[in-house]
């Protein structure tokens, strides 16, 4: 029978206790050459001990050759592992504990077997058969056998103790990573408390500001009451004044009457031209106040705006639309601002389930929340009259002569023209931010009118489609072409952008901006897509020329409202087989993400103040470029679906708006004369 394989490891680990160094026993032949006269009784007595020894021999080699190799090392093993068990340092590293448990973990894999002792091993083999039993005489060849055997024990035995130093070296490699690992936690734990400094002195600055902008709340309030007092004293003045002229009357009355009292009355009527003459001079000055109070007005107001950013981004979710799936609660969240409940929202936590991923068990892998931050977001549950509040004060600064620029930004069916043009029909509670701006914009010029103010409004409205410009507001054989419309300088030297043969309508009145915003609607270009029955495939461009001027102090103001429908933003997916109108849809997709991708490039040039901004890359930035600048206040709408099947795009449109929410332009400046 074939001895048992044995594991290198288990043999070297078994034979650790032939370490010791093995006794040499007298022998008790004959030398050669020797001699010995010895009577019969001693040679038997000499004889005895050698037949015993062979009879010893002849019964451990049966029982060697009875039992197989591998349990006599496996037991042997065993007992070296209960020897220098005590040996292994308590404070070990994660790599030599796991190498110890990996030859544990070897050793207890074998089969329990009784250990044999060191002097019954086994004659070696002789051509890989079974082994020849060496005669009982022949010790000299078992001593051989033996110091082959130990001589193996050894290098075996030195082997082992290689292994063990290099453990102790990924020992202490270990130890000094802990030790690395450690002072790198120290080193973050520091930086957290700093990066937690900066934001609670951020925390104490915002506050200070705060404070500063309720304190100039305060004295404006405090002017207003001012200016009431100013203008019941200026009645009272009146009043008096009136009194005066019938004063006169009734003098020069008694003057024709009286030639006696001639004197006096002429007296009396000097002193009363120079009171009215003084009451002329303090109606100057009150004049003067007042127009003093309305620049300071509206430095207040710049002042404001500029503390909210001349970068803004609100975010707004429109309503599940009925047919649609209602999407799960936890999809779409809108924690409290700082201030509590009380505060509107300004940010918004979007959940993402990926169907690609799982866990080891099989389980799906659990959904992944993105938040974002903005200046407002308006949840699916928002009026138009709640999105026109916010950006009223940013409309009436085209008024005071800064270029104002609002646009909306989202995939197709997010709701973006609903909020520039509102709802269908003439239903005032769904109008959008084109009726409502040009609305409070008359308002607000009819209120100046009394303070000498005059304005005047030219509109237009211009769409971008494939990178052409069609004029909207085109009537007659004009309709819908866009070749003979190009974007040039107002004139040589100017800054101001023209679009040529276009329509510019002047506007005075709601009525006329209904009847343009009606003329556009049907004029623009809208398409079917897989998102949207009647899709925006262009971007359109409402643009209000502002002119105002104060004739009794020859002062001048003049600024542009743009008021922006941009496309949407979907991807098409390059799988699917294009037809004729699939390819027109790629090609519109193709203009429409390179412009948007232009337009982002512009924005964070501007932010990061470099010399070349590429605004002619694309028509639409090279249209609203005087309002994109330094000295423009912006604002944009990201429009976002409710749906969680549209949780792609949804991100997409919502990492855009951050990257533009986190660029800062130089302060605006008013365009006056």
């Amino acid at each position: 029978m074939e001895p048992q394989q044995r594991s290198p490891l288990l043999e070297v680990r078994g034979n650790i206790e032939l370490k010791k160094p093995l006794i040499k026993a007298p022998s008790r032949l004959p030398l050669p050459g020797t001699r010995f006269k010895r009577g019969p009784d001693q040679m038997e007595d000499a004889l005895e001990p050698e037949k015993k020894r062979t009879r010893g021999l002849d019964t451990v080699t049966k029982i060697a050759t009875s039992q197989s190799r591998a349990p006599a090392i496996t037991a042997r093993t065993q007992t070296q592992n209960q020897i220098t068990a005590p040996k292994v340092p308590k404070k070990t590293g994660p790599r030599c504990s796991t190498a110890i448990a990996m030859v544990l973990k070897n050793q207890k894999s074998g089969p329990a077997v009784p250990a044999q002792k060191p002097g019954a091993a086994a004659p070696p083999m002789v051509g890989g058969r079974k082994p020849t039993k060496r005669p009982a005489w022949d010790l000299k060849g078992q001593l051989c056998d033996l110091n082959a055997e130990l001589k193996c024990c050894r290098e075996r035995t030195q082997t082992l103790a290689q292994e063990n130093q290099q453990l102790q070296d990924q020992l202490r490699e270990a130890q000094q990573q802990a030790k690395a690992r450690g002072a790198e936690c120290r080193t973050l734990e520091g930086e957290l408390a700093r990066v937690q400094a900066q934001a609670e002195q951020g925390q104490q600055e915002l506050g200070s500001l705060r404070a500063r902008v309720l304190e100039l709340e305060e004295q404006q309030c405090t002017q207003e009451g001012l200016l009431r007092e100013l203008q019941k004293e200026q009645l009272g003045l009146q009043e008096e004044r009136r009194g005066l002229a019938a004063r006169l009357e009734e003098q020069e009355r008694r003057l024709q009457a009286s030639e006696a009292a001639l004197s006096g009355s002429q007296a009396e009527v000097a002193s009363l031209r120079q009171e009215a003459t003084g009451q002329a001079a303090l109606l100057v000055e009150q004049g003067e106040r007042l127009h003093g109070l309305e620049m300071e007005r509206r430095r207040l107001h710049n002042q404001l705006q500029e503390l909210k950013g001349n970068i803004r981004v609100f975010c707004r979710v429109r309503p599940v639309l009925p047919g649609e799936p209602t999407p799960p609660p936890s999809f779409l969240l809108f924690p409290s601002g700082p201030g509590g409940p009380a505060d509107p929202p300004t940010r918004l936590s979007v959940s993402r389930c990926d169907e690609r991923r799982g866990t080891l068990s099989g389980a799906p892998a659990p959904a992944t929340r993105h938040d974002f931050s903005f200046d407002r977001v308006f949840p699916p549950g928002s009026r138009q009259d709640e999105v026109f509040e916010e950006i009223a004060m940013l409309v009436q600064s085209a008024l005071d002569g800064y270029p104002v620029c609002i646009f909306a930004y989202g995939q197709t069916g997010s709701g973006k023209t609903f909020t520039m043009e509102g709802g269908p029909g003439r239903d005032p509670q769904v109008e959008g931010l084109i009726p409502r701006a040009l609305r409070h914009l008359f308002s607000v010029a009819q209120e100046l009118g009394g303070q000498g103010w005059t304005y005047s409004f030219v509109a237009s409205y211009v769409e971008i489609y494939n990178e052409t410009v069609r004029d909207l507001l085109a009537t007659g054989p004009r309709k819908g072409q866009g070749g003979e419309c190009e974007i040039r300088r107002a004139g040589p030297g100017s800054e101001e952008l023209t679009v040529t043969n276009a329509r510019y309508v002047p506007v005075s009145c709601e009525k006329e901006v209904e009847a343009l915003l009606h003329l556009a609607h049907q004029n623009r270009a809208v398409a079917r897509t897989s998102q949207n029955e009647r899709s925006s495939r262009s971007h359109s461009v409402f643009q209000l020329q502002i002119s105002g001027e104060h004739t009794g102090r020859g002062l001048q103001c003049g600024a542009s409202l743009n008021l922006v429908d941009l496309a949407g933003s979907e991807r098409l997916d390059p799988s699917l087989a294009l037809g004729p109108g699939e390819r027109d849809r790629l090609r519109e997709t193709q203009a429409i993400n390179s412009s948007l991708s232009t337009l982002g490039l512009v924005i964070m040039a501007l932010s990061n103040k470099e010399s070349h901004i590429p605004y002619r890359n694309s028509k639409l930035t090279y249209l609203l470029q005087n309002s994109l600048g330094g000295s423009a206040k912006m604002l944009m709408f990201v429009n976002i679906s409710p749906l969680e099947e549209n949780v792609s795009e949804s991100l997409n449109s919502l990492r855009f708006a951050s990257k533009v929410n986190q660029c800062v332009i130089g302060t605006a400046q008013a365009n006056r004369k």
